[in-house]
This record gives C-alpha cells, structure tokens and sequence, in this order.
C-alpha cells in the first residue's frame, strides 16, 4: 500500500469519527427557533384569584358570621389590589431560541481541536514510515521479524550470556535466536551450555537434538534420538519431539512405530494446517509401507516388520528395490531453475533459505531435497539418488515425481504461513540438460 492510500485512508476515518460526534449534539442547536405558545398574562391570572378570594369572602360572612365592618375592609383591599393588577402592562411573550452560534463553534472548534491534540501528542511519521516501508518492514509490521531484527536479538542475547553466564533461558534463546539465522552449529553450541545448565528440560533437549540434526545432514540418528526419547520420558505428547521422533521411525524403516507416534502428533493438530498436511502424508507413507512390509514378511513365514528388527528393514528395502527393478533404467537426476514470479520478488526476505524437494505422487515425505540460499535469480538446482531423505526411498524408483520449491524466511524446512512457494506436478525422473524443469515460484502458503 503506497503513502497516498495508507494517510488518506486514516484521515478518512478521522473525518467520519468527528462527524459522527457532531451528529450527536448539532441537529438541537442547528434547529430553527421556534416560538412557544405565549402564556396567559398575569393579570388575567390575578383577577381570577381575586374573584375566587371574594367568593370566599362572601361564604365566609354568611357561614361564619363575619361582621360587616370586617366585611366592608377585607373587600375594599381586594378591590385594591385587583385593581393595580389591571392596570399594570402585560409580560411580553416568551421565546425559546436555540444558539446557532454556539452551534457553529463547536462544528469549527471540534474537528480542529481533534486534529491538532492528534498532531501535538499522537506520532503521525508513523504513517509514512509504514506506508514507506516494504519487504522486511511489512513483515516485522505483521509480527514477522525479519533477519535483521533477528541479529538484532541475537547480538542481545549474546549480551546476557556473557554477563550472566549461568542464565540457562538466555543460552537457550540464544539457540533458537541462531537457528533462525540458520547458524546451525553455533546454535549446538548454545543449546549445550543450556543442556549443561538445565539437563533435563524437555524444550532444551528437543532443541539440542534438532540443532545436532540440522548441522549434521538432517540425520536424528545417534544422539539426536536419544535425547528426544529422554524429552517423550518427560512430556510424551510434546509435538515437536512426536515430530522428530516419527521422522527417525520413518527414516530407519521403522514404519509401524512411525504410524504410532505421527497418529499421536495428528490428534493434537488442526485439521486443515501445513503442518497436519505434512505430518499426514508422512503417516500415510509409513502405513502403506508397514503393510508391504508385513505383507511380504508374512508370504515368507517370518516375523512383520514394525516389531523393531533390523531384518525386517532390509526386507522392505529389498522389495522395494525388487519392485523398481522392472522399471525401465533411467537416470535418477532432475535439474532445472527455479524463478519467482514478478508478483512476488518484492516479498522475498533477505536471506531467505530455498528448498528444492521431489515428492512421489502418492505422497509421503520427500524423494529428495536441496538446500540454496537466494542469489541472483533464476537459481539452479540439481537433485540426484545421494539427496535421498529416508533410505529405500529415492528417485530412481519413480518415473515421475512433483517438483517443490519453496522460499523459506524462517529456513524451516517444513512449509510455515507465509512462505513462497511453486510446484510442477508429472516431471519426468532423468530430465537434465542446461535448462531442465522449471519452477516457478507463483503462490503463498496460506
């Protein structure tokens, strides 16, 4: 929104809200005067009275007995007084005049003493200065900091901890702060002054075992599992450690107790987010693949798979190479550009990380998946068998795939609100050349 809609929009609504104010009271003194009905004169009141006093006067000699003497002077004073009330001039009528005036002072006064306490006490650069900004700004303005206000954070934090070095919150914010940064290993070491200093809290090992992951090629076996089961002891239905822990399932071919525990992060998602879409087709992939295995297990009268035995992993990679083996041979390799729509590159965050992901088109978790950093566009990507996220499961067993690409401000590498994303569905697995597939970035992750 440029400067001219953001200011003029908000003086709108400051025009309508003092006029709805001087609706309330203007119309009364606005009208136009009315006279009243002019009230009966004194005088003709008085004599009233006076004839009602004689009256009783009257009564009052025949019932009471009221000497003639007392008679003769109480009349001749309300003869008297009648008669001056005659004789006096008449009130002038009276006329209820409404002040136009004060009216029209307070229509001139109002609105300017609105304006004016607005400019003298309010903050209006705010206006232009939001009106003005774009990219970061807009997204720091919508909750979103950017990366600039996050290395802001982070050189804070990094404060604290060398001024209070046994500060277990501040060295696990520092953590998160540099994860966010994509500072991976620098995040492992945060995370393990905080393990040192709190061993036992469930979002400091979650957060170790990640950070371990992420600068280790993605992998959560070895110590990144053992410390997200140490977190499922403490809180066995903490999400992030459901996640992390399906994940590895699903990675080392343990597909019945990956079913298990993405069933119980499932039930704790809303039905219609990127995460529970995500987290479904995971779920899903694990189930289908349990069940070859089992079924395969069983034809040869040997235990089902899911049960914890190495053996029956190598079972299930075996069919699976079995089944992709009567496949035609291609070469497991897709590369191409990914570009962004010109809609969309005034929305791409400085620093923003780029995943490039193969999907099967029976869905599950990613065939294959790069990692790029924005650059000068369009971006090259290549993807290949050794890009391979869960053993067994690779591009050479597919002739077509879904291509992903997705712009991260987070660097997350699961979609969040807010990213920019593309996709090209039906692409032929062994497409390569100097050009390749295309993908266009065109759309955002509600």
């Amino acid at each position: 929104m440029n400067e001219f809609w953001t200011i003029g929009g908000f003086l709108a609504l400051a025009v309508a809200g003092v006029a709805l104010a001087l609706a309330f009271f203007l119309p009364g003194l606005m009208r136009s005067p009315t006279q009243r009905l002019a009230p009966a004169a004194r005088r003709d009141i008085n004599l009233a009275v006076y004839r009602d006093q004689l009256q009783d006067l009257q009564a009052e000699r025949s019932e009471a007995g009221l000497s003639p003497e007392r008679f003769q002077a109480d009349q001749l004073e309300l003869h008297a007084r009648a008669a001056e009330d005659a004789l006096a001039p008449e009130d002038a009528p009276q006329v209820a005049t409404p002040s136009r005036r004060l009216g029209f002072a307070l229509a001139g006064l109002l609105p300017a003493a609105a304006f004016g306490l607005y400019f003298w006490l309010g903050n209006p650069e705010v206006l232009t200065a939001v009106a003005s900004s774009g990219g970061a700004n807009a997204a720091s303005a919508q909750g979103q900091p950017g990366a600039q206000d996050i290395a802001q954070v982070v050189q804070q934090i990094e404060a604290r901890t060398q001024s209070h070095p046994t500060d277990a919150a501040a060295w696990e914010a520092l953590a998160m702060a540099r994860g966010l940064l994509n500072r991976w290993p620098e995040a492992v070491q945060a995370f393990g002054q905080a393990h040192r200093l709190s061993p036992d809290k469930p979002s400091v090992l979650i957060g170790l075992a990640e950070a371990l992951a992420m600068a280790g090629n993605q992998q959560l076996s070895g110590r990144p599992i053992e410390l997200i089961r140490q977190a499922l002891k403490a809180e066995p239905d903490n999400r992030k450690a459901l996640h992390l822990a399906g994940i590895h399932a699903h990675q080392t071919g343990d597909f019945a107790q990956a079913v298990v525990l993405l069933d119980r992060l499932g039930r704790q998602l809303g039905p219609d987010t990127p995460q529970a879409r995500d987290v479904l087709a995971l779920r899903d992939d694990a189930q289908r693949k349990a069940q070859a295995m089992g079924a395969g297990a069983a034809g040869q009268g040997q235990p089902a798979a899911g049960q914890g035995s190495a053996q029956g992993s190598a079972q299930g990679s075996a069919q699976a190479s079995a089944s992709s083996s009567s496949a035609a041979p291609v070469a497991a390799r897709i590369s191409g550009v990914v570009e962004v729509s010109e809609a969309l590159k005034a929305r791409i965050p400085a620093n923003a990380t780029v995943y490039v992901l193969a999907r099967s088109a029976a869905g599950g978790p990613p065939l294959a998946a790069q990692r790029l950093t924005v650059g000068a566009l369009p971006l090259r990507f290549s993807l290949d068998d050794s890009m391979a996220m869960v053993p067994g499961n690779s591009l050479s067993q597919q002739r077509e795939v879904t291509l992903v690409a997705r712009i991260s401000a987070s660097g997350n590498p699961i979609a969040q609100p807010g990213d920019l994303e593309g996709r090209v569905v039906g692409v032929k697995v062994g497409v390569e050349g100097v050009n390749g597939v295309k993908v266009l970035v065109d759309g955002v992750v509600p």
